[in-house]
């Protein structure tokens, strides 16, 4: 069955685009949803009507995503991750993480929309494109830093097991010099007490 798009379906096209879908498809989703009209069941001035609706709510449409793209360009989404060696991460940054914190700013964007050729898993500023549907795209700065604070932590915790380390050595040796002049006293009195004898 031939339709006519009222609005982007992902996968499938853009608003007033005709494709061709399966039957049940456009009668049991499309249609009821009010996503696409039939294109070969009406007369062809109830097409050009509906074409001229969905091309006037299309521009207007294309307006307001310049707008959202606008905002989005001064946008920049920054990632605290772990790293090691060559600020190489330990994991990566996905589409979703990038939906997730453009949610958190008041951005609703489908993972599926954010164009990334294969997941962030370098620290840096990445830049990713988004597609805001009806031809309007998005540019984002991503910017991954490595965690110091993590960093941190390991180091402190690296430095206090050290400086337990050479307590206890210091702890020990004392001990042991100690138990030296201990032995040393003992015997200089038992020396003592065999020559008074």
């Amino acid at each position: 069955m031939k339709v006519i798009l009222c609005e982007d379906v992902i996968n499938l096209g853009e608003m007033g685009q005709t494709v061709k879908v399966k039957d049940g498809y456009a009668r049991n989703f499309l249609i009821p949803r009010r996503l696409a009209v039939q294109a070969d069941s009406a007369s062809a001035k109830e097409i050009e009507h509906q074409m001229r609706i969905i091309r006037r709510r299309e521009a207007k449409r294309r307006e307001e995503l310049k707008g959202v793209a606008q905002q989005l360009a001064k946008v920049s989404l920054e990632f605290k991750m772990r790293a090691g060696s060559g600020d190489k991460l330990y994991g990566s940054v996905t589409t979703t993480h990038i939906a997730q914190k453009l949610k958190e700013q008041g951005f609703t964007v489908d993972r599926r929309n954010i164009k990334l050729a294969e997941p962030i898993k370098t620290v840096g500023v990445h830049t990713v494109s988004l597609k805001l549907g009806s031809g309007v795209e998005a540019d984002v700065a991503v910017s991954v830093e490595k965690d110091q604070s993590e960093d941190e932590a390991a180091a402190a915790i690296a430095a206090e097991l050290k400086a337990a380390e050479e307590e206890e050595a210091a702890s020990a040796a004392r001990e042991a010099e100690e138990a030296g002049a201990e032995a040393e006293a003992e015997s200089e009195a038992g020396t003592e007490s065999a020559e008074s004898e």
